[in-house]
């Protein structure tokens, strides 16, 4: 025979595989199930442990353990960056990703608070700016719905921005076609960029600022910017939420050998 643990569990994911239980929705309070007779305390603990485990739900402090969403958004590689989408379009990379997910947005998840701050050390060095050089940050935090999904905070140099949409912080994108628009009519058309992932632990305040799971990672982007003629227009830094996003990049197969023997 199953623990009791285990019938609890079992009886939960049926709820949550069937729909009654939705997507995004919080489950009962523990005490709620112990005070309704579905057992003990720590017969109910361990079902949402093992249900966490099998990750059909998250559980974080302040936010109890709610259904796991079903499909992680996708956070496309080169598409996401393609000019017609921000220079004859509106379609910034977030909302690309959710275009692509076929999932809904609202401009207005995006949101940004924007300081001329110190140069933060990665940043100096990208640049090449000696110690004590300021910059500004435009720092985002974008949600779907009312769900964290990502933080990104772009450094640009004084000498672009200054003057432009960029350093204005009201909420949203910055007008029409976003961050790479404003660049490009200020003169500064970007023409390719690098980006390095990696992966980590949470720092308390990510975890509180995402509204992470216990013990959840996080995946760090660090995105160069540069014109065609290698200037640095943008460092950004973008902290995600590890479970919340799957990468995808699509790109032609290079083969060096064959490019030597053309020349």
């Amino acid at each position: 025979m199953a623990p009791k643990w285990r019938e609890l569990a079992d009886q939960i994911a049926a709820k949550i595989r069937s729909g009654e239980y939705a997507p995004g929705e919080q489950l009962p309070h523990i005490r709620e199930l112990v005070e309704a007779g579905a057992g003990s305390k720590s017969t109910v603990h361990a079902a949402y442990k093992a249900l966490e485990a099998e990750g059909l739900v998250t559980s974080s402090r302040g936010h109890g353990t709610v259904v796991r969403p079903p499909a992680p958004l996708k956070r496309l590689g080169i598409e996401r960056y393609d000019k017609a989408k921000w220079r004859d379009g509106d379609e910034v990379a977030f909302i690309a990703d959710r275009v692509a997910s076929g999932r809904a947005y609202r401009r207005n998840e995006q949101t940004q608070t924007v300081n001329r701050v110190v140069a933060p050390s990665i940043v100096a060095r990208a640049y090449g700016l000696p110690e004590g050089s300021e910059v500004y940050a435009r720092a985002r935090l974008v949600k779907e719905g009312d769900r964290p999904t990502h933080t990104l905070t772009s450094y640009y140099l004084p000498g672009i921005v200054e003057g432009t949409r960029l350093v204005d912080p009201t909420p949203g994108p910055a007008g029409r076609g976003g961050g790479f628009r404003v660049l490009y009519d200020a003169g500064y058309e970007i023409d390719h960029m690098s980006e390095e992932l990696f992966a980590r632990p949470a720092t308390v305040e990510e975890a509180a600022q995402l509204q992470l799971p216990s013990g959840e990672w996080v995946v760090e982007l660090h995105r160069s910017t540069y014109t065609a003629d290698g200037t640095l227009v943008e460092f950004a830094v973008g902290v995600h939420a590890g479970s919340r996003f799957s990468w995808r990049y699509e790109f032609p197969v290079p083969d060096s050998a064959a490019d030597e023997g053309r020349q």
